[in-house]
């Protein structure tokens, strides 16, 4: 096998099967606290990442209080286990407040 032929085989064996993953996209307004608890969307960890980011940034506030972070997911998580079929935004709201 020549240099060329080698070095081409090496990159689609690399990009392969990276290209082979699918993307979703996600309607975070609709996922349910039994879906984020059960991991049928993502993570749980993911999702409050991301809503922190949501919620951070429509208060105009550019800090990561990462304890507060961590506070709140395990507040979110519980509150979502006692009420399985409310959305997760609404567990958001009672557990760090309203969401402008």
């Amino acid at each position: 096998m020549n240099r060329t032929a080698f070095v081409i085989l090496a990159l689609a064996l690399l990009v392969g099967p990276s290209t082979a993953q699918a993307q979703v996209t996600v309607d975070v307004s609709k996922i349910t606290c039994s879906q984020f608890v059960e991991y049928k969307i993502a993570d749980p960890k993911d999702i409050i990442i991301w809503m922190n980011g949501y919620h951070h940034g429509l208060h105009h506030s550019l800090i990561l209080d990462t304890q507060s972070l961590l506070e709140n997911a395990k507040k979110i998580e519980d509150y979502c286990f006692k009420h399985p079929d409310l959305l997760v935004m609404k567990a958001v709201e009672a557990v760090v407040g309203p969401i402008p």
